[in-house]
């Protein structure tokens, strides 16, 4: 550790690092100094989840160098180079990069107000809006396929060819789900036709926003999997990990429920920066957006259940079998709450 802090032009013995934060991808460190104040942000890179350390760093550049010469009031957490210039430390095959910390700044894991949710929809709406000039194609590939659903339904498909008899057995009732709403993938092949190409965060939980000490959005951040994509990635993603007050992992579905007020939130977040730049074809997907992510994420878990925890990996047996279920009854909930807005917006117009 020592000696990546002497890379990034730190003494060890002037400062420590401590591990920070809840994310389950990158491994991240805390960097204080003597007097236990927080300075930097210290990241080692998931080369299992990104092959190609060097294209997260060109993205990051990229948007750096076009907020700095079009939007320099914009708050963007730059990357600390090392005392050779370079945007990495590479040590024993492994990618460090250091962040500073942002003074008056935290995170926040778990959503609880409705303005939490609307705060970081703004500001993932935002930095969306402010890049909108910017060549979404120049941005490297760094997941391939991501967000592309007709990927995902293809590769549940050769899950029920290939993949364990006996679990698939087991799931034949959720199997049966996902091919009843095969109609969300198919409308997932027209968005691609219509919308237009942003410059898209891809994953919108609310950890990945900077709130102040008045729980203001500030920006967005860890920028790894930023790519060219679609509105229905961000909007969609939020409505995955805002909507219910319980996760993935919940057990008990009975819990699973839609709360309307962070829904209002999300759309109002971020339409009030993005209302104007969308197009209607966006604009009229936007209750898509949760139907297409939730749905995505039931196939992905599902798929990999049935291919015996191959990706995912697994806590518990059935770990990624519950996973699915607990997205399928997400997906159900929230077509129950569009289908009621539907209806109320049909009510009031008669």
């Amino acid at each position: 550790m020592k000696e990546i802090l002497f890379q990034f032009g730190l003494s060890g013995e002037d400062f420590q690092a401590m591990p920070f934060g809840s994310g389950l991808i990158n491994t991240t460190w805390k960097i204080t100094d003597k007097q236990g104040n927080a300075k930097y942000i210290l990241q080692k890179i998931n080369q299992q989840i990104f092959k190609q350390p060097v294209d997260i760093a060109f993205n990051i550049r990229l948007i750096d160098n076009y907020l700095k010469d079009h939007f320099p009031d914009y708050l963007f957490v730059s990357p600390v180079v090392t005392i050779t210039g370079d945007e990495f430390v590479k040590n024993d095959d492994s990618y460090y990069r250091m962040f500073p910390f942002i003074t008056n700044s935290h995170t926040i894991d778990v959503v609880e107000k409705p303005q939490q949710a609307y705060e970081a929809a703004r500001q993932f709406g935002k930095f969306t809006k402010l890049l909108s000039a910017l060549d979404a194609a120049q941005l490297k590939i760094t997941l391939p396929d991501f967000h592309n659903l007709t990927l995902r339904y293809q590769q549940f498909e050769i899950a029920l060819e290939r993949g364990n008899p006996e679990r698939i057995m087991r799931s034949k009732d959720l199997i049966a789900m996902i091919k009843q709403n095969k109609r969300i993938a198919d409308e997932y092949e027209i968005c691609k036709e219509k919308f237009t190409v942003r410059v898209t965060h891809h994953d919108t939980k609310i950890s990945n926003v900077l709130f102040d000490d008045a729980d203001q959005g500030l920006c967005v951040i860890d920028l790894d999997t930023v790519m060219h994509g679609y509105s229905i990635s961000d909007v969609g993603d939020m409505m995955r990990t805002y909507l219910c007050p319980v996760s993935e992992e919940e057990k008990d579905f009975s819990k699973i429920i839609i709360r309307a007020a962070f829904y209002e939130a999300i759309v109002a977040g971020y339409l009030s920066e993005m209302g104007a730049g969308l197009t209607e074809v966006e604009k009229q997907h936007i209750h898509f957006a949760g139907e297409f992510m939730i749905y995505m994420q039931a196939i992905r878990f599902l798929t990999d259940h049935l291919n015996n925890d191959s990706y995912y990996g697994a806590k518990y047996e059935e770990h990624n079998f519950v996973r699915a279920g607990n997205q399928i009854a997400l997906l159900q909930r929230l077509q129950e709450f569009n289908k009621s807005c539907q209806s109320e917006l049909v009510e009031d117009s008669l």
